[in-house]
């Protein structure tokens, strides 16, 4: 199951911005991601007299939002501004109905677009308006947060969620392009961006090890983009680099694409059962170690990499254990993840560094173990 090599993802150096990195997806929709300082200039290469530019925008993200406004107005669009709720609170399905009835008082046709800007719940959302309206209209995302650049952004992974679940109403729809600037992410709360540290990880264990290296070699430096900027855009580039070449080869997750949810399956339980007052990455991040757990007693993952996946992401300040008493509940939400095959659960495991593989329909006895281990 691992990414070729050397695939379509790549990182193509400096670009037009200045010090900014350029990787390209590709695949039947191919598109690129801008990561580095001055890449929403580009946002005007969208804009053209009279087309329509819905600006999605999270709570406290006014200022980039403005200046988006600006850019495609200067340009001669239309844009319109609809503020939508931090967080988890913005993939609600009311919240979807508003955007709709907007594109649709707004009079939005095909030829117009959809701009996501803030961290990745509002770019799921965004790019579900743009996937479901008319059937598909063009999605530029904008991600100020690490988790968004390196996970909801890209990919063209699309979604909200309901009562039984996350992300269970959802469209694969790529953006027409991606576009951060690290410096935003340097207003993120320590402990948001610290959370988008796992996406990242979670890349350095299924593919790219020498993310781990670049983290453990400097932990203090990694959960601070301000210390160290250059150490900042290497890891989001080898991260977006790693997604860009899975997705690339499989936008539908019909195969290959399984191994971007490592820890994914028990750290949307955790979410639902905790009412998604859990924040994303730190869900996640206890679910690879609950993954390694389970791999390590169906004897594919060996017990000194369970132990590096508690040290790199404890080094970092990520969770990697979760409280005893919730397992009925765990289980049920874990039923319920997408992987699942009718009652067979399916989890993305590790066989070896860098080689993921599946691990499908373990034991009842083996999955409480493993919980057993995370909550002793």
């Amino acid at each position: 199951m691992s990414p070729a090599a050397g695939g379509s993802g790549r990182a193509d150096g400096d670009d037009a911005a200045g010090d900014a990195r350029t990787v390209e997806v590709g695949g039947e929709s191919p598109y690129a991601v801008h990561v580095g300082p001055g890449v929403l200039s580009r946002l005007a290469a969208h804009a053209e007299p009279g087309r329509r530019v819905l600006v999605v925008h999270q709570q406290g993200r006014e200022d980039f939002a403005r200046e988006a406004a600006e850019l495609l107005a200067a340009q001669g669009a239309a844009p319109e501004l609809a503020v939508v709720p931090d967080a988890e609170a913005a993939k609600r399905v009311e919240v979807l109905a508003g955007l709709w009835a907007r594109l649709g008082q707004s009079g939005f046709t095909r030829s117009d677009l959809v701009v996501g800007i803030g961290g990745g719940a509002t770019t799921d959302l965004a790019g579900f308006v743009a996937a479901s309206w008319l059937r598909g209209v063009q999605v530029v995302q904008v991600p100020t947060s690490l988790l968004a650049v390196v996970d909801a952004a890209v990919g063209g992974k699309t979604g909200i969620n309901t009562a039984e679940g996350k992300n269970l109403v959802g469209a694969f729809h790529p953006p027409v392009e991606v576009l951060c600037d690290p410096a935003w992410l340097q207003t993120q709360p320590r402990a948001d961006y610290v959370s988008g540290l796992a996406e990242v990880i979670k890349c350095g264990f299924i593919a790219d090890p020498a993310i781990l290296d670049l983290i453990e070699a400097a932990p203090e430096r990694a959960v601070d983009p301000s210390l160290d900027p250059a150490l900042a855009l290497e890891l989001i580039t080898r991260a977006v680099r790693v997604k860009a070449e899975v997705v690339a080869a499989d936008l539908t997750e019909s195969s290959l694409r399984e191994i971007l949810n490592y820890g994914h399956t028990f750290g949307h339980a955790i979410e639902q059962v905790e009412h998604f007052t859990w924040r994303h990455g730190d869900a996640v991040a206890v679910g690879m170690v609950y993954v390694a757990e389970l791999a390590h007693r169906a004897g594919v993952t060996d017990a000194d990499l369970v132990e590096r996946h508690r040290r790199v992401l404890g080094a970092v300040g990520l969770p990697t254990a979760y409280r005893p008493g919730r397992w009925e509940e765990l289980r049920t939400a874990m039923g319920r993840d997408k992987k699942t095959r009718g009652s067979t659960l399916r989890f993305v495991v590790l066989e070896g560094l860098a080689r993921p593989t599946r691990l499908v329909a373990p034991s009842e006895e083996d999955l409480e173990a493993a919980y057993a281990a995370l909550s002793g």
